[in-house]
This record gives structure tokens, sequence and C-alpha cells, in this order.
């Protein structure tokens, strides 16, 4: 018998001009514009510039000892990612004095305390990445990550999309951690925290 012969049709896509411009939906917030931050570094150090402007929700830093402070991320990779850093400008470890290593791991210990009163992680990732090639964003001046973890808490968005979603705002991150931090200053003397320092509520 012959074998039937079934034609095959091909599948052609319709043309279509380009849509111009793009359609999308589009929600506007403009109350949200006091959240958006800016991604340009001021001139010179962060951390110093910072210093200069105080324990405050505007400069993320939370309190601070005699030669350290406690300061929120501008971009966490969670909520509660916390940078201790000594005050003095200094890149190298080997420079730090045995008053900023005290004051450094003082402050270690409370930001480990409040993340874990408020937050409950599962874990935490704490260290130090010492110049440029080892991940230090801004070598020049040492600071110290404390990053609570949960299980779950790392997955494929940050990869395709070069986005890491966060669950709340570092303005309330921070109006959750100083009271917190406020009540460990009776046991660490000339430690300041934020709404000692006249930080808006």
């Amino acid at each position: 018998m012959a074998k039937k012969r079934v034609a095959k049709k091909k599948l052609t896509r319709k043309k279509t001009k380009p849509e111009w411009p793009v359609t999308r939906n589009v929600m506007f917030r403009p109350e949200r514009m006091k959240y958006v931050r800016r991604l340009i570094r001021p001139e010179g150090c962060v951390f110093c510039h910072a210093l200069k402007e105080g324990v405050s929700p505007e400069s993320l830093v939370l309190c601070e000892n005699g030669q350290a402070m406690l300061m929120l991320n501008k971009f966490p990779y969670n909520s509660g990612h916390l940078l201790v850093l000594p005050k003095r400008h200094n890149g190298e470890f080997t420079e730090m004095t045995d008053s900023e290593m005290r004051d450094v791991n003082e402050l270690m210990k409370i930001g480990v305390e409040v993340l874990t009163e408020a937050y409950r992680p599962g874990g935490f990732n704490m260290g130090l990445n010492l110049g440029s090639v080892a991940g230090a964003g801004i070598p020049e001046h040492l600071h110290w990550h404390i990053l609570p973890r949960w299980a779950g808490d790392a997955n494929f968005y940050p990869l395709i999309a070069e986005t890491k979603v966060v669950i709340e705002t570092l303005e309330q991150t921070y109006e959750r951690l100083v009271p917190l931090i406020e009540s460990r200053m009776t046991e660490s003397r000339g430690l300041k925290s934020g709404h000692r320092q006249g930080a808006k509520s």
C-alpha cells in the first residue's frame, strides 16, 4: 500500500507593528518618594559622613559608644542587616587599637541581641570583608556585617532580577530596633542611641 503523504502546514506568525509607546499598568504612589534612596554616593567616606550627621534615622546610625558605631546597611540583604564600624577612618585591620576592638565587639554583641529579640532569626552571617578583592564595598573604612538569616531566605529572584525583596523599609527597621537598644543603655555606659539623640518617631 502506498503511504499517504500528509502535507505539513507551515506555521506562520502574523507580523504586527510594534506598539509605541509600550503600554503597561502603572500605579502612582507619590507618598513613597521619601523611601527612595539615591544610589549616588556623597563625596568622601559615606561612613564618616553618617558619623558627622549623628545618631538619627536619616544617617541610619542606631547608636554609638566611645570609638565605634552601629548602623543599618543602606542596601540590606535581609531586614535587620547591620554594620558595626570604628569611628576612625581606617581600612587596615592591623592598625586598629585595642580600645577600638573592644568597642566594636561591644556593639557586635548588642547588635546580635537586639536582632534576636526583634526578628528571631534562625542564624547570622557575621564578619568583615577586608579589601575590595574580598568583597568590601567601602574598603577604606573597616566595617563588620551582622546579617540575620532564615531558612529559605535565599532564592532565585536576586539572581535573575538583580533585586532583593526586603519585607520592611529601613525606617521601620530603625524604629523597631532603637527601643531595644535603649533598654541596654543602662548596661553599657556611654552608649548613645536614636531616641536619646532626638530621632524622629
